[in-house]
């Protein structure tokens, strides 16, 4: 097995549990296991009639996977939450977990194509048996697409200039690597605001390429549907776009986030905020691990 710090340190996972509200003898889901390092916090608090299951898309998450009875690895997108827990025979779950960050294991190997900082072939792909990368939408989306992508996805600076200079580069060369792609970009990106924007393009390529949106709101209607009542929907998020989509499902209960009312003028929602300010990172936290810093922490609680 992979050691859970070399793989991804989670964030605010002291708040995270107790957010939860584990019974022992619950049924929960970890939709995100990346290292392990929540489904294990998770496991400490079950007892024998708990059980958890775990998320993961990435294949490379499976060598973490736990050594308990009480523990089920799913290989799959959490989009589809709900086939595999009646797959399982699972009815109802007490409690459902997602953090929506991007672990240090996808960041730190350099093959995979999801950082600037190394030299790559433009990949991207959560799930490496996935059709499309990010080399395939830098060459195939028209520019139009590419400036909505950047504009929406990592609400760049200038994602019209962006996307035209890489429609006019790959007329003549094919943009396949990260180097590739940093150096272009080099080229219309102030040197001063240079990581930050980078980061953004990368950002929008990488939530496209695995549809991430699109798995965000698919789970959490599933969520919705699979919490018994008094079950816990706890999520971090990492970035505005996602957080957006979160706050106002759990303000809501639905995507739209159109809130809807009796006629007391009271809101009705399917859902009970547990907390109404979003927990953050404390600074000790940070200084320990700085991908902490943009973590946001929300928690409901279904009616």
């Amino acid at each position: 097995m992979m050691e859970n710090q070399v793989y991804h340190i989670p964030a605010l996972l002291g708040p995270t549990l107790e957010g939860m509200a584990i019974r022992p003898d619950g049924t929960y889901a970890d939709l995100t296991f990346g290292g392990g390092g929540h489904s294990k916090a998770i496991m400490q608090q079950l007892n024998q009639r708990g059980r958890l299951f775990s998320f993961d898309q990435d294949i490379d998450a499976y060598a973490n996977r736990l050594d308990d009875t009480r523990f089920c690895f799913v290989h799959g997108n959490f989009r589809y939450l709900k086939n595999f827990m009646h797959y399982y025979g699972v009815s109802a779950l007490d409690g459902i977990l997602a953090d929506l960050g991007v672990s240090f294991h996808h960041f730190d190997t350099a093959q995979r194509g999801f950082s600037f900082r190394y030299s790559s072939p433009l990949d991207m792909r959560m799930n490496t048996s996935a059709a499309i990368t990010a080399a395939d939408i830098v060459n195939t989306y028209t520019e139009e697409q590419l400036t909505n992508i950047f504009r929406l996805y990592g609400e760049c600076a200038n994602p019209k200039r962006i996307a035209h200079t890489i429609a006019l580069k790959r007329q003549t060369t094919p943009i396949t690597t990260t180097n590739q792609l940093v150096d272009l970009l080099s080229t219309v990106i102030l040197h001063d605001k240079e990581k930050k924007e980078m980061a953004r393009v990368f950002q929008a390529l990488r939530i496209e390429v695995n549809d991430e949106m699109g798995a965000l709101k698919q789970m959490l209607n599933a969520a919705l549907d699979m919490l018994r009542p008094g079950g816990r929907l706890v999520i971090l998020t990492y970035h505005s776009i996602e957080d957006r989509i979160v706050k106002n499902f759990m303000r809501s209960g639905n995507i739209e986030g159109k809130i809807e009312k009796d006629f007391y003028g009271n809101t009705l929602s399917p859902f009970l905020i547990i907390n109404n300010k979003v927990i953050t990172a404390t600074p000790e936290e940070v200084e320990s691990n700085p991908r902490a810093r943009s973590a946001k922490l929300r928690i409901a609680q279904k009616k």
